[in-house]
């Protein structure tokens, strides 16, 4: 469905999601337990009763905060009905105590579980975006955001060599900069190390191409993997599944994104 790029439901009781990015906002509920999480050096817990909206290109983990886990429900959503505008007061504040729309998340989720209702599940994500750009708007800075200099510069490098290799001393070379200052600068700007940014963002990808119904064998190296291995640790490590379960699990319906359980 336009506007939603995946549906994840998943029940955990130990898996421990590392520092990772996305290119998408994350829509989190949170229907058993809690999420213990950092957001940009801050920690924070999504608890029964809120909605969180993680940002995409914010580094960010996540554990069970309970006992016995916490089973969840994401919805990740492209720039359509949020731009990058609202990426610093989702930062700011990606827990959200608002009974209604938490609401419509969960109707969201039920609908796109029944192929042929796109209209509705297209009205549905309208009403949730328009709450969602209320309860942001308030907190738009209003003045520009400081540049991150080499910082930004180089996870643009990251960003257009993804797919090809690239070694840290390629990369100082190409911004006259040293290794380990490029290092610190990266670290400290976005809050993830950059070999940490380059492997989430080929987790999404691959992530991506599995539910495009891609074999995990070709997944691996179209997303930038070494080998089939490569990948499979750092999915497992980053999803918690492996490429071949989460393949099985994810055969997209018709007409509507693939949903996870």
């Amino acid at each position: 469905m336009a506007g939603v790029l995946e549906v994840f439901h998943a029940h955990f009781t130990a898996h421990a999601y590392p520092m990772h990015v996305h290119d998408a906002w994350t829509l989190l509920i949170v229907d058993d337990g809690a999420v213990r999480y950092d957001l940009d050096r801050h920690q924070r817990a999504t608890p029964s009763d809120t909605v969180s909206l993680l940002p995409p290109q914010v580094p960010h983990n996540g554990s069970p905060a309970t006992t016995g886990g916490f089973r969840k429900r994401v919805l990740y959503l492209d720039m359509t009905h949020l731009d990058a505008s609202f990426i610093g007061p989702a930062v700011d504040g990606p827990d959200l105590a608002d009974p209604l729309l938490r609401s419509r998340v969960g109707q969201l989720h039920t609908v796109l579980a029944h192929p042929g209702d796109e209209f509705e599940a297209e009205s549905r994500l309208a009403l949730i975006g328009d709450r969602l750009r209320a309860h942001l708007r308030p907190r738009l800075p209003r003045g520009p955001r400081p540049d991150h200099g080499i910082a930004r510069t180089l996870r643009d490098l990251l960003d257009e060599r993804l797919l090809q290799p690239l070694t840290l001393d390629e990369a100082a070379r190409l911004l006259h900069a040293h290794p380990t200052h490029l290092v610190r600068a990266f670290s400290n700007a976005f809050g993830i190390a950059p070999h940490q940014y380059v492997t989430s963002r080929r987790i999404d990808l691959a992530r991506r191409l599995l539910l495009d119904g891609q074999p995990p064998g070709e997944v691996a190296t179209d997303a930038g993997f070494y080998d089939q291995s490569h990948l499979t640790r750092h999915f497992k490590r980053i999803v918690g599944t492996t490429p071949g379960r989460y393949a099985r699990l994810t055969g997209p319906p018709s007409g509507g994104p693939a949903v996870p359980v």
